[in-house]
């Protein structure tokens, strides 16, 4: 027996809907909330507060005021990177936050290492990728590899990031001033390299020795979870680095709480062109549940992070 054809559905009565006034109803976005008119000779002060006070504007002022204010506290403003960062011109950016305490301790993966040293020394960085895979020259800089296994070798019990900052010092590096893991040094600022095995240009060399590069990552790993330890009412800033970073924070994180620490209240902020798996969960939602402020700004570094120097400094 074949089943009967069912009757379409019968049109909704809109004439029974009821409505609500909208003097009464909550609304998310305001007049007052709206961006100013741009105008020229206009301070970036004004610029910053002509802007509308709605989703990542709300999410950026967070962040500046929480850098601010751990600054002028004395609190932790631990800075992670990626190579990227440095690539895109920004160091300088970097020092000055430094300089003003908006930036008390930074991490970076070993490719950030091996541009702040290119770029402190020869002026110069970040190699054409495909052209060199073709001939097998890509990553062959003999000069690199020879300074980081030197470094490391002699200056690597302190940890990477103090002995690459030391060397570029002994050798006495004419672009020294845009260092940020020589300022760090000046500054008496922790700074640490975390390097995965294979994943650098200097381990393909036949200068690289494993046990240096080890030892060094290693006893940056105990600092890193030491400046960890010191995020109560503090900010972690984790821009560029999708994988190394935010895998060493959560760990670093563990460690510290582990250790009896303190760590529950501080800004957890992600800054990449685009959001991953591991930066969104191991730095900003997972650190935070226990009362800490997450924040996601997404966009290009060469314009977030100096927006936001800019907007940090105008608040101190």
């Amino acid at each position: 027996m074949k089943n009967a054809p069912r009757k379409p559905l019968a049109p909704a009565d809109l004439s029974r809907v009821r409505t609500i006034s909208i003097k009464t109803r909550p609304s998310k976005v305001a007049a007052r909330d709206l961006a100013g008119v741009p105008a020229r000779r206009k301070s970036f002060r004004s610029f910053e507060q002509g802007l509308p006070d709605l989703l990542a504007v709300r999410q950026f002022r967070s962040l500046a005021d929480a850098i601010a204010r751990a600054a002028r506290a004395r609190r932790t403003v631990l800075w992670m990177i990626g190579a990227h960062v440095i690539k895109t011109g920004l160091s300088r950016v970097l020092i000055e936050l430094m300089e003003k305490r908006a930036l008390t301790a930074l991490a970076m993966n070993g490719a950030g290492a091996i541009h702040d040293f290119e770029m402190s020394m020869y002026g110069k960085t970040s190699e054409d990728v495909q052209k060199g895979l073709k001939d097998g020259s890509f990553g062959m800089a003999r000069e690199t590899g020879e300074f980081f296994a030197q470094a490391l070798r002699f200056h690597g019990q302190d940890g990477y990031g103090s002995a690459v900052g030391e060397a570029i010092g002994e050798a006495g590096a004419p672009n020294r001033n845009i260092s940020l893991l020589w300022n760090c040094r000046r500054l008496g600022l922790t700074a640490t390299v975390h390097s995965a095995i294979g994943t650098d240009i200097t381990h393909q060399q036949p200068f690289a020795r494993g046990e240096d590069i080890g030892r060094a990552s290693f006893m940056d790993f105990r600092r890193m979870c030491s400046v960890t330890g010191t995020l109560e009412g503090g900010v972690v800033i984790n821009a560029g680095s999708a994988v190394i970073m935010p895998e060493v924070f959560l760990k670093s994180l563990t460690v510290a709480r582990n250790l009896g620490g303190k760590v529950r209240k501080f800004t957890a902020a992600n800054m990449d062109m685009i959001q991953h798996y591991r930066p969104r969960l191991n730095v900003v939602e997972r650190p935070t549940a226990l009362g800490g402020l997450p924040i996601t700004l997404t966009g290009h570094h060469e314009i977030m992070i100096p927006l936001l120097a800019q907007a940090v400094l105008e608040r101190l």
